[in-house]
């Protein structure tokens, strides 16, 4: 009971606009006190009006009243200051705002938790602070809502009233004033019949957001499914190339020392016959040498009859002698290019068999191909840039490879020698457009100062650091930059190719277009210039620009 009693006390010094003691109390004619403040802030807010209305009583006054400071009221005001107010601010002290919570307009300390806001008063007020609305206001058509931090939003920057009508012919939500001035004539009804509407088509947008979320789940789970199939492919693709691999190198081990024991076993034949030729030599040298040495002795013998029995013995005639032949040693040249030959061939066919590999690719269908459309532009090839080779036609959208020279006049953006072509139109932001392909085609973006004159590969796309090619031929795809080229492991079967370009984000994909887009490659680096996209042409090629247009007027 005595806390109500000083609660009720405290009343009679709390301004029914802003909940807190009076701060120089003015009393109006219908004697009813506010701060100076906040009852001028309320007749300021209803300028536009005949009357100015006490905010408790509602009596209205056709002429502003003057404000004067009630200074006994003030007086009494200090003194309860110094003796009953700091109770007010120990009540709900359990109740203070945390993170992301409303806090309460009133407190002037301490800023507790906000329950309740009113949208008359514009304010929003703690358990405390409501129950003092609540005694001011109570049956008096303020409105009450739960605690939002968005009072201001929901107020008319105009007109300073309650946003409760929704303007269909706009599209905005309005005060009652603006239904009679800005707004008149207009399909207007209530906030509450327009979000009974919109609440249907929210359910609809809602469904098609959970049908959308439930595919690209499913999406997304046989990409996981591919991605770990692809790795256990891999895995045991690897486990089996090692010992495939372990068996080649064991069989070329085998083959080295079968080699080597060859030509040791060629070494010890050819030594082994020497040897012995050798040593019949050596034996026919002293022999020879003997009986040279007897004719010696025989030329200095004074016995004539001893020297002519001698000489018959001596001068029988030597048995001819096989002339031996002696082969050159074993080449080690020779040796080392059979050899090399050998490892040539072994590299050449590996190389040749891996090549064969085929390596399955997952195809990523990012997204509905719509979701790019709205990026579409339609481009034209610039026809002070075509070589001579390519025939443009159908308003300078079909690009088409001739062997007959075209009479373009001479121009100094004309490619001379490659057989390239830009478009007239620079990219800049997010850009997206299609080409029809017919044969081996590039499919480039380039800077606008690339070469264009003479036989240097720098004029080409993708040979140098302004541009960046896709080349699309009849069995690969393969991506060139800064004359670096990569091939792409995707399968062929597009005629369609999409590229899209986010120029602030550095980012430009291509993509295979069917029903979806498929990756293709996208690559990641920082554009300095507009982009202008480019194509190769090759013999028998022909590249067509899509328009895109037919598309997006059905979306």
């Amino acid at each position: 009971m005595a806390e109500t009693g000083i609660l009720w006390t405290q009343d009679q010094f709390i301004c029914p606009v802003c909940l807190d003691l009076l701060k120089n109390p003015v009393t109006i004619p219908c004697g009813h006190n506010y701060c100076m403040t906040c009852i001028s802030d309320c007749w300021n807010h209803q300028d536009q009006t005949i009357f100015y209305i006490c905010p408790q009583c509602r009596q209205k006054f056709t002429t502003r009243p003057a404000l004067n400071k009630n200074t006994m009221l003030a007086d009494v005001v200090e003194k309860f200051k110094t003796t009953k107010a700091p109770q007010l601010l120990q009540t709900n002290k359990a109740a203070e705002t945390g993170p992301g919570e409303v806090k309460c307009d009133v407190c002037t300390e301490t800023k507790l938790k906000a329950v309740k806001s009113c949208l008359v008063c514009l304010n929003s007020y703690c358990q405390c602070h409501l129950e003092q609305h609540e005694s001011f206001f109570k049956d008096k058509g303020h409105y009450l809502m739960d605690a939002t931090g968005r009072l201001q939003e929901m107020i008319c920057p105009q007109h300073g009233r309650l946003l409760e009508v929704f303007c269909r012919t706009d599209q905005q939500c309005i005060c009652t004033l603006c239904t009679m001035y800005k707004h008149k004539n207009h399909d207007t009804v209530s906030a509450a019949t327009e979000r009974t509407e919109k609440e249907r088509c929210l359910k609809n947008a809602q469904q098609k957001y959970q049908q959308r979320i439930h595919e690209r789940e499913k999406d997304m789970q046989e990409l996981r499914d591919a991605v770990e199939s692809h790795k256990h492919s891999a895995q045991a693709a690897v486990k089996e190339s090692d010992m495939i691999f372990s068996e080649l190198i064991r069989s070329i081990k085998k083959n080295r020392s079968d080699m080597t024991r060859l030509i040791r076993d060629q070494e010890r034949a050819a030594v082994s016959q020497a040897e012995g030729l050798l040593e019949r030599l050596e034996q026919e040298i002293a022999d020879l040498r003997r009986k040279n040495a007897e004719l010696e002795q025989l030329k200095h013998t004074d016995d004539h009859i001893h020297f002519l029995q001698g000489f018959q013995y001596v001068s029988e005639p030597l048995e001819p002698t096989e002339r031996i032949a002696v082969t050159s040693p074993l080449s080690v040249n020779d040796v080392r290019q059979s050899i090399s030959q050998m490892r040539e061939k072994i590299e050449r066919f590996c190389k040749d068999e891996i090549k064969r590999i085929s390596v399955k690719h997952i195809n990523v269908a990012l997204r509905p191909r719509n979701d790019f459309l709205k990026y579409s532009h339609q481009f034209t090839f610039d026809p002070n840039t075509v070589n001579k080779h390519i025939h443009l036609s159908e308003r300078n959208s079909l690009a088409t490879y001739t062997d007959t020279v075209q009479r373009y006049p001479d121009h100094p953006d004309r490619f001379e020698v490659y057989y390239q072509v830009l478009c007239g139109e620079g990219v800049r932001g997010c850009c997206y457009w299609e080409v029809e392909c017919n044969g081996d085609v590039g499919i480039s973006v380039s800077y606008k100062h690339i070469s264009r004159k003479g036989t240097n590969t720098k004029c080409l796309f993708g040979y140098n650091d302004q541009s960046w090619s896709l080349l699309r031929s009849a069995s690969r795809y393969s991506f060139r930059c800064d004359d670096m080229e990569t091939d792409l492991p995707v399968s062929i079967g597009h005629s369609r190719i999409g590229v899209y370009v986010d120029h602030k984000a550095g980012t430009l994909s291509f993509y295979g277009v069917s029903d979806t887009v498929t990756l293709i490659q996208r690559f990641q680096t920082t554009f300095t210039q507009p982009l202008y996209p480019g194509f190769r042409l090759y013999s028998g090629s022909t590249v067509k620009l899509c328009d895109l247009n037919i598309y997006n007027s059905s979306i």
